[in-house]
């Protein structure tokens, strides 16, 4: 077994483990506040991310650890791999009991993903992969949609932005949803079920760093919104962008939003 394949087994049955205690928290009641900037982070996503901190680093002791419950310290920089986790991404949605929430983890390695899992308790949806060993839904492997048009495609993006009056280039009528985790859109685009995930504003690593793998080895593309590749475990732990899509959509999307500026 690689150790690529062991750190997946690892970070797996912790997802499990942690999608079983967040649902058990939300039998039991739940206390809400709200961060700086307004968005709302539960007893269950601090239980979560206790419950990840400690099986993840127990098994992994020399790994960094990245988080969006954990104060973020400069010590992950010096390490050669990190986890990267978001104890519950779409906690709206997990407040409100509505489907479209999940745990998402990675192993990041000098930068890119090496191994990645996003499962989805309430629709028992396990999505994962490997670096070089492709990608799966409980255990069968996915593969990103085969569309190379624009025209009719099945979109997870904000209708309004895309509707608007900012673009150069005018979109082709295509069919607008939403998914409120971040995670679960892109392992939706990388399992064919849409043709892309477009998001203008930035995104924190805990968000993507997941779905970035299991889409690339899908066979999709995920790039900011100018067609850079993302690198991970930088200073600031954030991507400019995301476009993420079928591989004969990705030119023809970032065609049209590359004149738009990067934000700062």
């Amino acid at each position: 077994m690689s150790d690529y394949s062991a750190d997946l087994d690892l970070i797996r049955a912790a997802a499990l483990e942690a999608g079983a205690l967040a649902l058990s928290e939300r039998e039991k009641g739940l206390t809400i506040r709200h961060k700086d900037g307004g968005s709302p982070v539960t007893n269950a996503d601090l239980a979560v991310d206790a419950l990840l901190k400690d099986r993840l680093l127990s098994a992994r002791p020399d790994y960094g650890w990245l988080s969006e419950e954990t104060a973020d310290t400069p010590d992950r920089l010096s390490k050669s791999r990190i986890f990267v986790v978001d104890p519950i991404d779409g906690t709206v949605a997990y407040m409100k009991s509505k489907p479209w929430w999940c745990v998402p983890i990675a192993v990041v390695e000098d930068g890119r993903p090496v191994a990645a899992v996003i499962h989805a308790p309430m629709l028992n949806e396990t999505f994962e992969a490997t670096l070089g060993g492709g990608a799966r839904l409980n255990g069968h492997p996915i593969t990103a949609s085969d569309t190379d048009s624009l025209d009719d495609a099945s979109v997870l993006a904000d209708a309004r932005l895309m509707e608007g009056p900012q673009w150069d280039e005018p979109w082709p009528d295509m069919r607008f949803e939403k998914r409120n985790a971040i995670a679960y859109r892109m392992a939706l685009v990388a399992a064919g079920a849409f043709d892309a995930a477009i998001a203008l504003t930035p995104k924190w690593d805990w968000d993507v760093a997941a779905g970035d793998l299991i889409v690339h080895e899908a066979g999709g593309k995920v790039t900011d919104h100018h067609g850079r590749p993302w690198l991970f475990n930088r200073a600031d732990p954030r991507q400019s962008s995301l476009i993420c899509s079928a591989p004969g959509l990705h030119p023809l999307i970032v065609r049209r939003t590359r004149p738009i500026p990067l934000a700062k």
